[in-house]
C-alpha cells in the first residue's frame, strides 16, 4: 500500500479535514504515532554504557587545532591534566608547540565513538581561552559547546567593540543575567562568542548573541527569558499561546532636528529668487588639459620643443633649491647679533657722587645764610650796601 492511499484503513472521523478555498492542508497525510505519548522526553540523553560496543574501532579518527601564541604557557601547564581525564576515555592527545596545535586521536581503550567529537570541542575551547576546569565539562553526555563567529557580523570596528560590550554589560552584570537566565557558560573573547550548556541553553543563547550584534539590546531578550520562565512554571498555561504576555518592543526611528543654514526658509530668512539665465556659469567646468595647452602655446609645439621646455623648467626649479640650499648652510656660519650691555655703575661711584651732591647743598645753605646776617648788618648799622660780592666767598 502507498503511502497516498494510507487515509483509506482510517474512518472517516478519523480522517483529517479537506482544505476549504484552495488552501493546502499540510496534516492530510500526517498518521498519529501511538508511541510518541506525552510522557516521553525528546530532549533527553541516554548515558552510553561500555556494552553497546564489544569490539573496539576498526579505523583511527583524530581531529587537531591551531592556538594563539599566548595561550602557549597555559597549555603547557594544564596539559597532564588534559592527558589524563583524555585517557580515562580512551583518547590520545598530543601538544606540538613548533607548530601550534594540538591534536586528539582514538585508540582501542576507546569504547564511545562519540567522544572524539566531544574531544575536539575540548580543544575548541582550550584555544578559546575557555579555562580548563570549564572545558572539561563539554566531555559530559549532557553538556555541550557552541562556538558564535561574531567577528564579520559587523564592518565598522568601533561600531562592533560597542556592540560586543553590550553583551558584556557594566561589570559583566549582563553578561551573568545570560548564564542564569540559559544555563550555559558564556566567555566573549576577540572575535568569537564560546558557549557551554544544554541543547535549549545554547539555542537561546547563539539567539542573544546575534541579536545584539545586529544591534538588538540584550535587555529587551532578559525581560522576556525572564517572563518565559515564570510562565513556565504555571501548568494552565502550558497549552496556550503566550504572545499576549511577552513584550512587543517594536524599533523606534528617532527623527532628530535638523540645524537650519543661515538665510534658509526654516531659519526665519527670506530666500534670495535669483534671476534664470540658460548659459552655465564661467567657472562651472574647468578647464581641460588641452585648453591649458592653447593658453600656454604648448600645443602648437613639436615633441623636441616640449622635452626641452620641460627640461629649462627642472633646471630653474633645481637652481632655486640649490640656492635655498646654500642659502641655509650659510646661516648656519653667520655670527648671531650681538647684544649692547648696559655699562653697570660701580656703587663707590655712586656712593661719592652723592657725598659731594651733599656737600654742594650744604655750601650752598650756608652761604645763604651769612647773606642774611650780613645784610641785617649793615641795616641795623645805616651803612649803605654797596658791598661787592668778594665779601662774602668764603
Amino acid at each position: 500500500m502507498s503511502f497516498i492511499d494510507s487515509n483509506k484503513d482510517l474512518s472517516k472521523s478519523e480522517r483529517p479535514p479537506k482544505p476549504e478555498g484552495g488552501v493546502k492542508n499540510h496534516n492530510k497525510y500526517r498518521k498519529p504515532k501511538p508511541w510518541d505519548t506525552d510522557d516521553i522526553d525528546h530532549w533527553k540523553v541516554d548515558e552510553w554504557k561500555p556494552d553497546f560496543m564489544p569490539a573496539p574501532l576498526l579505523e583511527e579518527s583524530s581531529f587537531a587545532t591551531l592556538f594563539p601564541q599566548y595561550r602557549e604557557k597555559y597549555l603547557r601547564e594544564v596539559w597532564p591534566l588534559v592527558t589524563a581525564e583524555l585517557g580515562k576515555l580512551g583518547i590520545g592527545c598530543e601538544l606540538n608547540l613548533i607548530e601550534g596545535s594540538m591534536t586528539v586521536k582514538t585508540t582501542r581503550k576507546a569504547i564511545d565513538p562519540y567522544i572524539i567529537l566531544k574531544s575536539r570541542d575540548l580543544l575548541k575551547l582550550l584555544a578559546r581561552s575557555v579555562p580548563v576546569q570549564q572545558a572539561l565539562k563539554v566531555l559530559r553526555d549532557d553538556v555541550q559547546c557552541d562556538i558564535v563567529k561574531i567577528g564579520g557580523m559587523v564592518r565598522n570596528k568601533e561600531r562592533f567593540v560597542r556592540r560586543r560590550q553590550r553583551l558584556l554589560g557594566p561589570d559583566g552584570t549582563t553578561l551573568r543575567a545570560l548564564e542564569l537566565l540559559t544555563e550555559c557558560y558564556i566567555l566573549v573573547q576577540g572575535n568569537t562568542v564560546a558557549l557551554m550548556g544544554g541543547w535549549k541553553g545554547l539555542k537561546i543563547a547563539r539567539r542573544v548573541v546575534e541579536d545584539t550584534m545586529a544591534n538588538v539590546h540584550p535587555i529587551y531578550q532578559i525581560k522576556t527569558l525572564m517572563i518565559r520562565r515564570e510562565l513556565e512554571k504555571d501548568p494552565k498555561l502550558k497549552g496556550e499561546s503566550w504572545d499576549r504576555f511577552l513584550p512587543n518592543f517594536k524599533p523606534k526611528n528617532v527623527q532628530r532636528k535638523k540645524v537650519a543654514k543661515e538665510g534658509s526658509e526654516a531659519s526665519g530668512g527670506k530666500r534670495e529668487e535669483k534671476a534664470y539665465t540658460p548659459f552655465p556659469p564661467a567657472n562651472h567646468q574647468l578647464p581641460s588639459k588641452v585648453d591649458l595647452q592653447l593658453e600656454s602655446g604648448e600645443f602648437f609645439l613639436t615633441e623636441n620643443q616640449r622635452e626641452q621646455r620641460k627640461r629649462e623648467k627642472k633646471e630653474t626649479v633645481a637652481e632655486q633649491k640649490a640656492l635655498e640650499a646654500k642659502a641655509a648652510r650659510e646661516a648656519e656660519f653667520q655670527p648671531p647679533a650681538e647684544k649692547k650691555l648696559k655699562k653697570k655703575r660701580n656703587r663707590d661711584d655712586d656712593a661719592e657722587a652723592k657725598a659731594e651732591e651733599r656737600e654742594a647743598k650744604q655750601h650752598l645753605t650756608e652761604l645763604k645764610d651769612k647773606f642774611a646776617v650780613e645784610g641785617k648788618k649793615k641795616k641795623s648799622s645805616g651803612v649803605a650796601l654797596d658791598s661787592s660780592a668778594s665779601d662774602f666767598i668764603i
